[in-house]
This record gives structure tokens, C-alpha cells and sequence, in this order.
């Protein structure tokens, strides 16, 4: 997030040298949440975070929460219609090529801002708020969960988690995650 953005570290052309954070596939079927992880991949590439989801082919709901250098987070939900996205820095497209991505499907500019001078820039949301709002997290929430700046990625994430329901199956899985 802007006040956290402390070592620019970017992501071009889909390296993953010295990106930290996850990429976690959320799953509700038949009343039950299932978490499991996605590739390294995924953090660097939107076509392969979808390509991944689309691969888990369960009739019920099913979306990726990505954490990305612990900078930013994206929410990714493949459809029928086209994949609904939602990402919690759009300035962050400055730096990395997969907020760029998300932004390029989202129909957004990149923001024209000095890299120098994005530590001095209030983040701002792209996307679809109501992304997750038949789950139990309705756009208004999920705005003031996005508004809590001062937050890393990963703890916005399980504020969503527990809105909707899978606090336990996400904190599971990220404990199994090496950090």
C-alpha cells in the first residue's frame, strides 16, 4: 500500500526474483469453504491466476485472493460472462506487470504518476467492489476494509476472509505456506 511501499521491487516481465506475499484459491461447494494454494505464477501473470482457477471446474463459487509483494492485493473471480477483478492498488501498475494486467483487463489507464513520487500517493481500488458480495461481503464493506490503508495485503485479506466466512480454511492454508 502507498505508506508501505518502502523498497520498489518490480515484478517485470513476470520475475519472481524477490517478490514475497500468495496466491490462495478459495472454493465454496456444497456449503463448505475449501482453500488450497496457486502457483508462484499466479502473483506474476492474471492470465495464469485464471487459468488455474478455471482448471478447479467446481459448481460452486470460486476465486483467487493474491497478495503481491505484500504491496497490494487482487481478488480474481473467473465467470461465464468474463472474470470480475478487483485490485486494492491501481498505482500499483506502475511497478508491477501483474497490476498492470488487471488494470489492462479492467479497461483502466496505468496512472501517470512519477515513480518517484508514489510514496506520496493515496493507493486507490480498481474494479468490481461487488465481487464477492453474494458471499457475504457486500461492496460497501469491502470498501471500508480497502480504505484501512494503513493495513499490509495479507490482513485486509482476512478481514475478507472473515466477512465471508473462511477465516480458519485461509489461516490454515497460509500456515502451510514457507515464509
Amino acid at each position: 500500500m502507498g505508506a508501505q511501499r518502502a523498497n520498489n521491487i518490480s515484478a517485470s516481465a513476470g520475475s519472481m526474483e524477490d517478490l514475497t506475499g500468495f496466491g490462495i484459491a478459495v472454493v465454496r461447494e456444497e456449503g463448505r469453504w475449501k482453500c488450497g494454494p496457486l502457483s508462484e505464477g499466479a502473483l506474476t501473470s492474471l492470465r495464469t491466476a485464471e487459468k488455474e482457477l478455471l482448471e478447479l471446474r467446481s459448481s460452486g463459487a470460486v476465486f483467487g485472493l493474491l497478495d503481491v509483494d505484500d504491496e497490494f492485493f487482487v481478488i480474481v473471480r473467473p465467470a461465464p460472462t468474463g472474470t470480475r477483478l478487483l485490485i486494492s492498488d491501481a498505482t500499483a501498475a506502475i511497478d508491477y506487470d501483474i497490476a498492470a494486467d488487471v488494470l489492462e483487463a479492467l479497461n483502466v489507464d496505468i496512472p501517470d504518476i512519477d515513480p518517484d513520487e508514489l510514496d506520496d500517493v493515496e493507493p486507490w481500488e480498481e474494479g468490481d467492489l461487488g465481487v464477492l458480495a453474494d458471499l457475504g461481503l457486500p461492496d460497501a464493506v469491502l470498501g471500508v476494509i480497502l480504505a484501512e490503508t494503513d493495513l499490509y495485503p495479507d490482513e485486509q485479506l482476512t478481514m475478507v476472509a472473515q466477512r465471508c466466512g473462511f477465516e480458519a480454511e485461509l489461516s490454515a492454508e497460509l500456515d502451510k505456506l514457507p515464509r
